[in-house]
């Protein structure tokens, strides 16, 4: 089964469990590591603020319903592991919701090709404006990358 379906079984699966337990599915990755195939889910809680993580009873809770579904309707041909996991404190921001949820947060911003002889910044996301994801990295500087050359943006997590 091809990747992205695997990614539209697992969100139709999930979607009103999900919204009825105020949790939204982050990303999911169907992938082969050395002779094993896993199915990775990461979850997120709807809405910031006191409780808004994801613990570990939260992943189990997911873990156990979608295993079931999975289990009833065996749309992965090929034996693998399913994993339920938070997105992370330093979650890779992935989508133009993240870059607006997280504006003012510390982010690192890896390249593919390197920028006036760099390719790792780090600053204070301003957010994702017209197609360019835009950093403060000093006190007056603001550097702008366009989407299609950053390899990664990372939320930073500080203590």
């Amino acid at each position: 089964m091809a990747k992205k379906k695997i990614k539209e079984v697992v969100s139709e699966l999930l979607g009103d469990f999900l919204s009825e337990n105020d949790y939204e599915l982050y990303n999911v990755e169907f992938v082969k590591e050395v002779k094993d195939w896993f199915l990775r889910v990461y979850i997120d809680k709807v809405g910031e603020g006191e409780g808004a993580y994801i613990s570990t009873d939260d992943c189990e809770k997911v873990s156990r319903f979608l295993s079931e579904k999975l289990d009833e309707s065996d749309p992965i041909e090929q034996n693998y592991y399913l994993e339920v996991s938070s997105a992370g404190l330093d979650r890779t921001l992935l989508y133009e919701k993240d870059y607006e949820r997280f504006a003012g947060k510390e982010v690192d911003v890896t390249l593919y090709k390197a920028l006036d002889g760099k390719k790792a910044y780090s600053g204070q996301l301003v957010g994702l404006l017209n197609n360019q994801i835009v950093v403060k990295t000093g006190k007056d500087t603001i550097v702008e990358f366009p989407i299609e050359t950053v390899a990664k943006t990372k939320l930073v997590v500080v203590f």
